[in-house]
């Protein structure tokens, strides 16, 4: 049987990879499965050299096939912050306080300033393999107070204007449809089924 690891602890971003690959045929793991978990050091400058640290590190130390990904949120206003340090902007993976220090950030920021930018970066490694990289994006602005009760991280500020809604505002559905996520599984669909094949 053909197993993948995906390097995360969340189980709703688990959930979304799992409906890509259990059904080729894929038994998947996630970093909650393993009973040791090597230490993995992000100290890339980019989300793909994240995503790629974090899969190319297990691989090694497991020879299992991983997919990693890290994602983010990039203000335009704020030169591109919080980028790749999306989940510990002030303080680690502290959803609240994030939302908080961004808001404080853009307090002084008209809305038509406040554009920004959902970013994923996905790596697949296997051991003799090519890695494949792929990345997807969403652009949006950031309101002035959060809106909606579903979604993680940033959703309830991420608004998308032409639907009228942050993402915390849309159905698993319609996120999946339309996010930055979303559009880097599309990509991933394009080139994964060749890309296993060689």
């Amino acid at each position: 049987m053909q197993k993948i690891i995906i390097a995360t602890k969340n189980e709703g971003k688990a959930r979304e990879f799992r409906s890509f690959f259990e059904p080729r045929g894929f038994v998947v793991k996630t970093l909650n499965d393993l009973t040791e978990k090597p230490n993995i050091v992000e100290n890339g400058k980019t989300f793909a050299e994240n995503a790629y640290l974090k899969a190319s590190t297990l691989t090694a130390v497991l020879h299992e096939t991983v997919l990693a990904d890290d994602s983010g949120l990039l203000v335009d206003e704020l030169d591109g912050a919080p980028g790749i340090y999306s989940a510990r902007y002030a303080g680690d993976h502290d959803d609240a306080a994030n939302n908080a220090k961004l808001l404080r950030e853009l307090r002084d920021t008209p809305q038509e300033k406040r554009t920004a930018r959902f970013h994923s970066s996905l790596v697949v490694t296997s051991v003799n393999k090519e890695p494949l990289k792929v990345a997807g994006e969403v652009t949006g602005t950031i309101l002035t107070a959060p809106r909606g009760e579903d979604g993680f991280g940033y959703d309830p500020l991420f608004y998308l204007p032409q639907l009228g809604k942050t993402f915390a505002q849309l159905t698993p559905a319609e996120k999946n449809k339309i996010s930055h996520r979303g559009r880097a599984i599309a990509a991933l669909n394009a080139k994964f089924d060749d890309w296993w094949k060689r």
